[in-house]
Parts: structure tokens; sequence; C-alpha cells
């Protein structure tokens, strides 16, 4: 079972040692997954616990507050995610004034020596780190050589000529590019949290929603999509999903409403994710509801189609 801690202070979670990976991780693509296959390899070598290590908010979070980047994966989602690739240890620590104050020699000092007592750490490309970014690969094998741990950088994953992050996924996620997404993640784009009551507007409409907040995070998709609903139950179900801020009906809040087909049942409270397959449109403020209802009919109409076809290609993969 992970361990998931959020300070920087307190005595060591290691004592032993540790091999830590540090990246923000968000959306844990490909090029996260190998860092942390890597420092798994390395842990299982030395007989030590693996760390990964974060920071909630994301820093570019923490300065652009008027506007954040889009992200990939809620806090939550993040750590599990994390926890099911075999990490013992996970690190999402508060970034706040006082953290982001940190030179990057400080932070090596107080987190990684102190708190983690790390005998390796490890990286992704043109990670940087500490205050004004001051702190990359050189300055981590640095100090490493005074301090006692290796530090060290993968290299980076390539898909279709060019290098899997974060910010190419975001791109890619913007501009409706699931199959690409996927590509990078290794898996379709998905987003997991807890049902939430709604207005119950799409009950009243016809069409009964699984709301999905996303704890203030702008998303890094928008619009109507086909999609596929894990966790009710033991199969996944097919739906038509929108994640937006409902123009029509004067929303503001970004939400995720997931429309589950032929389903009825009572959903409030819990976890589920909404696996996306196809986008059908971006989201359209209509005149008035009848005509909201008209091309909700279509766009359920075009989302079973393309579901049925998925599976049939599954099935022919199988």
């Amino acid at each position: 079972m992970s361990r998931l801690f959020r300070d920087v202070e307190g005595k060591s979670l290691c004592p032993q040692g540790s091999v830590v990976c540090i990246g923000a991780f968000d959306g844990l693509h490909r090029g996260h997954q190998a860092l942390v296959d890597h420092a798994r390899s390395r842990a299982r070598a030395l007989g030590l616990p693996t760390v990964a290590l974060s920071f909630e908010p994301l820093p570019r979070e923490f300065f652009s507050k008027d506007l954040p980047p889009p992200r990939l994966l809620l806090p939550r989602a993040k750590f599990e995610g994390l926890r099911d690739l075999g990490i013992e240890a996970v690190g999402l620590l508060r970034f706040d004034r006082k953290l982001s104050s940190f030179s990057a020699e400080e932070f090596v000092e107080r987190v990684l020596v102190q708190r983690l007592s790390a005998r390796e750490v490890w990286v992704g490309p043109e990670f940087r780190f500490g205050k004004g970014r001051s702190g990359d690969i050189a300055l981590l094998q640095r100090m490493g050589a005074e301090l006692g741990f290796d530090a060290g950088e993968i290299a980076p994953v390539i898909v279709g000529d060019e290098r899997v992050s974060s910010t190419r996924l975001r791109l890619q996620l913007a501009a409706g590019d699931l199959d690409g997404a996927a590509q990078a993640l290794g898996r379709r784009y998905a987003i997991s949290g807890k049902v939430v009551r709604g207005k119950q507007l799409g009950r009243k409409l016809g069409y009964p929603t699984a709301n999905l907040r996303l704890a203030g995070k702008r998303p890094a998709l928008t619009g109507i999509y086909a999609t596929w609903v894990h966790g009710v139950g033991a199969q996944r179900l097919p739906g038509v999903s929108s994640l937006g801020t409902r123009p029509t009906v004067f929303g503001t809040e970004p939400l995720l409403e997931a429309h589950l087909f032929d389903f009825d049942g009572d959903l409030y409270g819990q976890r589920i994710e909404v696996e996306f397959v196809a986008k059908l449109r971006d989201e359209l403020k209509f005149d008035d509801l009848p005509a909201l209802v008209r091309q909700m009919d279509l766009d359920a109409q075009q989302a079973r189609k393309i579901l049925r076809h998925d599976t049939e290609a599954l099935g022919a993969n199988a």
C-alpha cells in the first residue's frame, strides 16, 4: 500500500534510504511511466523503497492563479495512478509561498536528504526546480557527490517523432486529437471522481447525468464526447458526456456530465471514471431547451454508433 505525504518538515520517512523520482506527473503519460519504471528498477536493485515526489498545486498553477494551465489529472487520481505503478511513497508537497522560496540547494538538503534520505534521484528531460528554476541535473549531481546520493536523467520518450510531454498532451486534447493523446498516454484519456448532485436538469430533459466536479481545476478538453464509463458494476457502460460550463443554462463552473445509455440507477457519492473515445462537437449555446434536446438526441445517436464500432473493433482485435 502506498503512503501519501504532503509536508516538507519532519523526520526521515525512509531512514534506510530511498530512490526518488521527481516530476509534475500531470497526466502520467508514457514519459512519466518510463521515469517511474526506471526508479522502481533501481530501487529493487538496491533493496530500497521508491518515492515519487510531486507538488500540489503544481508550481505553474501557483504562479499563474489568474490563468492556470489546464490540468490533465486531478490530485487524487495522480496519487492513485502512482500507487498503481508500484510506488511505495507518494509526496504531493504543498506548493505554497514557503516552498516556492526554497533555493534549489535548500530543496536538495531539506527534502531529498533530510526528509527522504535519498540514495538515488531520477528526473526527466529538462527538469528544473528551486526558486527561479535554478536547479537542474548538473546541480543534483554536484550536490549528490557531496551529500551521498547519485542523480540521473532518463532519456525522452518519443512518439510520432516528438517527445512525449504534458504540454504536447494538453495541445492534443484541446484539439480533440484523442487518438494522439492515447498514444502519448498508453491508454485513452479519462477523468475520474465522485458523482455529485447537480440541478437535475438533465433528468427533466430525458438525459439524466452523473456529474463530476473538477476541484477548481481548468479542464484540458471541452465539448461533447462519446464515452465509456467505468466503476458502475463489472462492465464499462456506454454514454455521451459533456465537459464545459453549460452556456445554454448560464453555467459558470466547468462540470463533467456523463449520460449513461439505458441505465437507471443512483450513482450519487460513487467514484466513476469517464473514458473519452471520440469528440462529437464543441460546446454550443442554444436558443432554448427544445433546441438543446434536439441536438442531444443527435449526439446520443452518434455516440451509440461510435461506441458500437469501438466494441466491434475490440472484439476483432481480441
